[in-house]
């Protein structure tokens, strides 16, 4: 049985404002007496509820980039703000998803969704309305005592954006989440993630090197090139919503976009 996904038939309006601000940011590796630059002169800002796709070959530094936002990472210098604060490291106000799921299998769906709000001063029956809550925006209520073993790839990632987005964070940095989904999967969970974000209102960083998704989710595509790492062109989707693959529009921005990357 397939979770149930809502339909998406709006965009919303409203008005915006820069949240992420991403100044000049290099990153280089050292070590065995060598050093390799991966990520030269990024920046780049982010308005509230924006959603931004990362999108280049392997080997751009796309991942890397995320991790410096997340904090997992120090830039070798620039600097990256949060509402005009400067990240220093991890913190709660930036939700992570990585392409491996990593939930605890000793858990079931809706002990793993509930785990983050342990020890954030919230009573029972307030843990259990927001799971409930969760459960249902992700389309899982019905498998809320399933272990992650017993559910499949989707449902997984589908669990996993939960338990971050429980934690309400302003900011959602997706590194390649959906690659190792087939393809019908890979479509429901971007369908997914769209319904959401109408409803939450995140800023979402994406990374992928898939051009049809970029193209899907995107209001804007920052297209990088590699050795190192750079930002070499900013795109923004001028698409309506919902956007259908096999549209006319969708297909020439594509090919646009694929044109780019082979350049």
């Amino acid at each position: 049985m397939r979770p149930q996904l809502r339909a998406l038939t709006f965009e919303r309006e409203r008005p915006r404002e820069k949240i992420l601000q991403i100044d000049r940011v290099h990153k280089v590796f050292h070590g065995n007496g060598s050093f390799l630059p991966v990520l030269e002169g990024i920046s780049f800002q982010a308005e509230d509820g924006e959603l931004i796709c990362i999108l280049g070959r392997s080997g751009c530094g796309k991942s890397t980039l995320l991790k410096i936002v997340a904090g997992f990472l120090p830039p070798t210098s620039g600097k990256i703000f949060l509402k005009h604060k400067s990240v220093e490291g991890p913190g709660p106000e930036r939700g992570v998803i990585f392409q491996e799921d990593a939930l605890f299998p000793w858990l079931t769906v809706q002990e793993n969704i509930a785990f983050g709000l342990r020890g954030r001063g919230r009573d029972k029956k307030s843990r259990a309305s927001e799971v409930e809550r969760f459960l249902g925006l992700v389309g899982l209520t019905e498998f809320r005592n399933y272990l992650p073993g017993e559910i499949s790839g989707g449902m997984k990632q589908r669990v996993a954006l939960a338990r971050v987005l429980i934690l309400k964070p302003e900011v959602l940095l997706m590194d390649e989440p959906f690659a190792s989904l087939d393809a019908q999967s890979r479509e429901e969970m971007q369908n997914l993630l769209l319904s959401i974000r109408q409803e939450l209102v995140h800023t979402i960083l994406f990374v992928t090197h898939d051009v049809t998704e970029a193209v899907i989710l995107a209001d804007r595509i920052l297209l990088m090139s590699k050795n190192p790492g750079r930002i070499r062109e900013e795109i923004r989707v001028d698409l309506k919503r919902p956007r259908t693959r096999d549209g006319s529009d969708f297909l020439h921005f594509s090919r646009r976009l694929h044109e780019s990357l082979r350049d």
